[in-house]
């Protein structure tokens, strides 16, 4: 009887024994996982930023670290420095960031998380810098190593960013939260988006040493859009955006939204350039509030009061109360044409003009 006990007590030492050595060999290789990951995360880093420079680019970072075990392959690449794009935006556009850290899933290795982190600067054109930051600030893209991605999903929470304002003032901008998905199809023909856009914000606050008619604050505005290519490739922009007007390039909002004050207003459009490269265009508005909306505009003086009257008796023969007893509202035609807006032939606004660099 003591020899089976025995037995059996040998026995569970050597299960417990073989179960060690599996968990032993289970960590280990999950640890040799981490480390290949996270080397190819970063020679990928690596070599996206020699192929920018190879291209004209300047790329400047610090040392990557490593880091993320046991869940993610995570590098952090501090004091990123990105500047070009001269070739699609006249004197290019500059980033810096304090921090970037690129982080892949170790259980969803297809998918990239790109993290921006502190003190941000964005420069576009020859445009003032604009300082920002975020409590969050992220990116997802489907990850291929030697894939090109075209599809991306933005996520930014309580962004902050300092607007120019005069020489040396700067005013805030906050979102609340803003969201974007794009994708972007370079080959696509003619009459096919080039580009794919889905974007939302919320609790937007506009900078306070501005006189907004409608007031310093945006509850909601969303936009799902898609940009008619193809796009061309040839040098200089003006060049780039006549070949583009000629080859029946659009920019088609299929939906916009915006709560705004009184202004409560749904539409969609579809743009394009004149012959002066111009914007102009045709889309239809639902909008409530359009009495408060008008006088608002009128006492700001962003329009006349002529222009608000005339528009406010066309809204009221037009105004329709919806079956549920809401607010009245109205459906229109916008059309925009030799930068005037106008609502039924009748002008409400005029655009500025939109300058283009010299070639």
């Amino acid at each position: 009887m003591s020899g089976s006990v025995g037995l059996g007590r040998r026995r569970g030492r050597g299960l417990g024994l073989w179960i060690l050595v599996f968990v032993l060999v289970l960590v280990a290789g999950h640890a040799l996982y981490w480390r290949w990951a996270t080397q190819r995360l970063e020679q990928g880093f690596l070599a996206w930023a020699a192929d920018r420079r190879a291209h004209g680019w300047v790329v400047r970072a610090g040392e990557p670290g490593r880091g993320g075990w046991p869940l993610a392959a995570t590098v952090s690449v501090p004091g990123l420095h990105v500047e070009g794009g001269q070739n699609d935006i006249p004197d290019g556009f500059a980033w810096d960031a304090e921090r970037v850290r690129l982080s892949v899933r170790l259980l969803q290795p297809r998918s990239l998380s790109i993290s921006a982190e502190g003190n941000q600067r964005l420069r576009l054109s020859d445009l003032p810098e604009i300082p920002y930051t975020a409590d969050r600030l992220h990116a997802d893209v489907p990850f291929e190593p030697g894939v090109p991605a075209h599809v991306a999903d933005i996520v930014a929470r309580d962004l902050r960013a300092g607007m120019p304002s005069g020489k040396e003032a700067a005013s805030g901008l906050t979102i609340g939260l803003l969201q974007v998905h794009g994708e972007v199809r370079p080959a696509a023909p003619q009459g096919e988006p080039v580009l794919a856009f889905t974007t939302s914000a919320e609790a937007i606050g506009l900078p306070p040493d501005v006189r907004w008619a409608l007031g310093s604050r945006i509850s909601s505005l969303s936009i799902n859009g898609a940009l008619n290519g193809p796009l061309p490739r040839v040098p200089g922009l003006v060049h780039r955006a006549t070949a583009w007007r000629d080859g029946g390039g659009s920019l088609a909002i299929q939906r916009l939204a915006l709560g705004w004050g009184p202004l409560g207003l749904t539409g969609s459009a579809t743009l394009a350039l004149d012959m002066r490269l111009q914007p102009m265009g045709t889309g239809t508005a639902r909008i409530v509030g359009y009495a408060e909306t008008l006088d608002a505009l009128a006492a700001s003086g962003a329009i006349t009061k002529q222009a608000a009257m005339a528009a406010k008796a066309l809204a009221g023969l037009i105004a329709r109360i919806p079956a549920d007893g809401g607010r009245p509202e109205i459906e229109v035609p916008l059309t925009l044409q030799d930068r005037t807006l106008s609502i039924r032939q009748i002008p409400l606004a005029r655009i500025p003009e939109l300058l283009w660099p010299p070639e």
